[in-house]
């Protein structure tokens, strides 16, 4: 299984991570204004990690297209409050949701250990800022800009080619900045400058991505593919979810799941994982009685 290092820690991926998302932001797509607050963001960070979060993810800029970006100084305005909040108060790894290199650096000065990178590198120089932390690294296939949408469903000759190339490509670029194999994580990009169909050929050729001997960030939850085939908006889309993730769970251990839903998928983890002899339920294992009854 392979061994993810980020800044001094080695964690062998060899069973599926909860990746938690804290929003820092007024307007993402699915949790808009509910955390608006530095401590509404710092309770969900505790409830998440009691939920079972093995990562924080704190982004400052929504991702939703069609809407301007905002400045690097208010960007690392939001998350950096936040960012040390978690590292001072817990040991949970923390990621940032960034693509832009003063924002990773002032990320990772305020403690994060992961950047977690949309735009699939778009910015060269965001491999150097990883490299002289020793800091992990999100490697997304993404043929588009961040918040413009690109969805077409002639963009490619064949998807599944098309990100295999890309991330082998980006690999070879990152390791000329000093960015060790053992730092990165790849995520083939759900959604990202792909069309629901596109993104479901992806996610059933994800063997292929394995291959490549890294862990895999599926950010899987509340997708568009899932509302396309479900017909659902995006805070009805958990049990789509759940599938996306147990298909993964058939073919990969080495999945980190970015997800908003915690304890549901940290429940969905654990029995599939006795159900699949991966833990032990014991023997004379009980139910409370007080859970007999709502």
């Amino acid at each position: 299984m392979p061994e993810l290092v980020t800044r001094g820690r080695a964690l062998q991926v060899d069973h599926p991570l909860i990746m938690a998302v804290i929003n820092a932001t007024p307007d993402s797509f699915s949790d808009a204004g509910e955390y608006a607050t530095l401590e509404a963001r710092m309770q969900r960070a505790s409830n998440v990690i009691a939920a079972g979060a093995d990562i924080l993810d704190v982004g400052g800029q929504s991702a939703i297209t069609g809407v301007p970006e905002i400045s690097e100084s208010e960007e690392i305005d939001r998350i950096a409050p936040v960012i040390e909040w978690i590292a001072a108060n817990t040991s949970v790894l923390i990621s940032v949701d960034t693509y832009r290199p003063l924002v990773a650096k002032a990320a990772l000065e305020s403690g994060a250990h992961i950047i977690n990178d949309i735009s699939g590198l778009l910015y060269e120089e965001l491999a150097g800022v990883v490299a002289s932390h020793g800091a992990g690294y999100v490697l997304m296939h993404n043929r588009g800009r961040p918040k413009v949408r690109l969805t077409d469903s002639n963009l490619y000759e064949n998807v599944v080619e098309d990100v295999m190339t890309f991330l082998q490509n980006k690999l070879v670029v990152l390791a000329s900045h000093g960015v060790s194999a053992t730092n990165v994580i790849l995520d083939p990009g759900p959604d990202f400058s792909k069309t629901p169909s596109q993104t479901v050929d992806v996610l059933r050729s994800l063997g292929q991505i394995t291959a490549l001997g890294r862990p895999v960030l599926l950010p899987v939850s509340r997708k568009d593919f899932i509302g396309a085939i479900t017909g659902k908006p995006p805070r009805q889309r958990l049990s789509g979810t759940l599938a996306a993730i147990a298909h993964s769970l058939t073919i990969t251990r080495s999945g980190i799941y970015r997800v908003h839903d915690i304890s549901e998928v940290r429940d969905f983890l654990n029995v599939w994982d006795v159900l699949n002899s991966h833990s032990q339920i014991d023997a004379d294992a009980l139910l409370d009685p007080s859970l007999w009854r709502s």
